[in-house]
């Protein structure tokens, strides 16, 4: 072996060293053995043509950063190609409004809990309209009525417990 076959075998050495390091940084981050290989190569060549101007203290950390934003770079390509093009009426649309069998039953739902609300004492019926419907506490509740905590949390309970009742009897009535 002559001194120019060993400067090249060390030569190999640290660029397959270099590649390495790079493959192990990029499949970290997720990239597959293909896709690696095909951004080390391409990061390489950058190099090569990079180094014809310009002088470079670090060339494993050039190399590893050239990869990353060539990845980076390749991440966007890929999410913007995956924006299908053409006329919005060719698209195969899907109506986001349920079906009109569904409207009606939840209007149906919606009518009873009303009849349900209208049923209870005023009282009951103004803690439950607060607690759900407006979204005050308990204790916010008892602070605007002037009344215990407790008689908010018994009214709260019955409530939930009629209206419970009051809309699986409305379902029964509904199934006979």
């Amino acid at each position: 072996m002559t001194c120019d076959d060993e400067a090249g075998g060390r030569i190999v050495e640290d660029i397959q060293s270099l590649a390495a390091k790079v493959r192990r940084a990029l499949r970290r981050r997720g990239r597959s053995p293909d896709e690696a290989d095909d951004l080390i190569q391409e990061a390489f060549l950058r190099l090569h043509v990079y180094c014809r101007d310009h002088t470079i203290r670090n060339t494993g950390g050039f190399l590893l950063r050239t990869a990353l934003n060539l990845a980076c770079d390749r991440s966007r390509r890929d999410r913007v190609a995956a924006v299908v093009p053409g006329a919005l009426e060719d698209l195969p649309l899907a109506d986001p409004c349920p079906p009109p069998d569904e409207v009606c039953a939840g209007q149906e739902r919606l009518q009873r809990m009303k009849a349900g609300l209208e049923a209870m004492s005023p009282r009951r019926r103004e803690v439950f309209v607060l607690n759900r419907i407006e979204g005050y506490t308990f204790p916010q509740i008892a602070a605007r009525l002037g009344i215990t905590l407790s008689a908010v949390e018994k009214h709260a309970a019955k409530a939930i417990l009629f209206l419970t009742d009051w809309m699986d009897d409305a379902m029964e009535a509904e199934e006979e």
